[in-house]
C-alpha cells in the first residue's frame, strides 16, 4: 500500500517550485480536462502518468502558456501566468514537444533548430554553439545537413528534443517524447533526462511506464483531471500487488491506483 506524500517532501533543495499550481482547472474545448489539480515540481524528472482522457496533454499545454487556465492558481518558474504576465519572457525559459509539431520539410536539421533557437530569442552570438550541443545531446549532429522529410520518425522526434532543449530551459515540457525511437535511442534519452533533470525541470507525459520507472524522480498519476497519487517510482510499485492487473510491479501499482480512484469516483 502506498503512503500519502506530502507535497513538502517533493520539494527541491536548491531551487523554488519551477511549477506550482493550486485548484488549478483547464478545459479542452467544452470539456474541464483539469479540474481542481494541486502540483508542486522542483528540479528533477517528473513522470506525469494516465490513462487516455486524462487530462495530461492538456496540462502540459497549460504549463507551456498555450491554454490559459479556467480558474486556480498556476505559477510557472515564479511567474503568475493567470496575472496576464509578459509570456514572452518566461517562454524563452521553457522547453515544449508536444505530440505533433510542425516543421519545413525542406529545412535541413541544422536549420530547423536553428530556426526554433531564433523563435525562442537565444542570443544570435549563441545560436550555432547552443543548436549544436543539442544536435550532438540528441544524437543527430552527423545528420545535421539531411533535410527534415527525409528523416524517419524516430528522428524526427530526435530533432523535436533538440528543439525543444536548445535554449537551455529551466523547464522542460515534453509530450510522449519516445515515440518513435528503438530500444536503444530510448536508453540514451533516458539518459540525458537524467542530465537535463540535475539542472531543470522535466516534465514527460508518456504511456511507457517503464520509461518512467528507469529515468524518473517523482511520478504524478492523473485521472479525470486530478492528481491521484504523488510519489516516488518505488511508490508507485508499493501500491501494487501480485493480484493486480500488469506485467511488471511498477505496472501493478498503476493499474491499483486507478482501480482505486475509480471505484472511490463510483461511490
Amino acid at each position: 500500500m502506498a503512503r500519502a506524500v506530502d507535497p513538502a517532501e517533493l520539494a527541491p533543495t536548491q531551487h523554488a517550485w519551477e511549477v506550482n499550481a493550486a485548484a488549478v482547472r483547464v478545459r479542452a474545448g467544452r470539456r474541464m480536462a483539469v479540474d481542481g489539480l494541486d502540483l508542486r515540481l522542483g528540479t528533477g524528472v517528473h513522470g506525469l502518468l494516465g490513462p487516455n482522457g486524462a487530462g495530461k496533454t492538456t496540462l502540459i499545454r497549460a504549463l507551456a502558456t498555450v491554454l490559459r487556465p479556467a480558474g486556480g492558481t498556476l505559477e510557472l518558474l515564479g511567474v503568475d501566468v493567470g496575472g496576464r504576465p509578459d509570456l514572452r519572457t518566461l517562454r524563452r525559459r521553457i522547453g515544449y514537444l508536444p505530440q505533433d509539431f510542425g516543421f519545413y520539410r525542406r529545412f535541413t536539421v541544422r536549420e530547423f533548430v536553428e530556426h526554433m533557437a531564433w523563435l525562442k530569442e537565444v542570443d544570435r552570438r549563441r545560436v550555432p554553439g547552443a543548436v549544436q550541443q543539442a544536435l550532438e545531446r540528441v544524437g543527430l549532429a552527423d545528420r545535421a545537413g539531411d533535410t527534415m522529410r527525409t528523416l524517419s520518425g524516430g528522428m524526427l522526434r530526435r530533432a523535436g528534443i533538440a528543439q525543444a532543449i536548445v535554449n537551455d530551459p529551466d523547464l522542460l515540457l515534453l509530450d510522449e517524447p519516445t515515440v518513435g525511437l528503438d530500444p536503444a535511442q530510448r536508453l540514451d534519452f533516458r539518459a540525458l533526462l537524467r542530465d537535463i533533470g540535475e539542472q531543470c525541470c522535466v516534465i514527460v507525459s508518456t504511456h511507457l511506464i517503464e520509461d518512467v520507472a528507469a529515468a524518473c524522480h517523482r511520478v504524478v498519476l492523473l485521472s479525470s483531471g486530478k492528481a491521484v497519487f504523488q510519489g516516488t517510482p518505488q511508490d508507485l510499485v508499493d501500491a501494487g500487488a501480485d493480484s493486480d492487473l500488469g506485467d511488471t510491479a511498477i505496472e501493478r501499482g498503476y493499474s491499483a491506483l486507478l482501480a482505486r480512484h475509480h471505484e472511490g469516483a463510483a461511490r
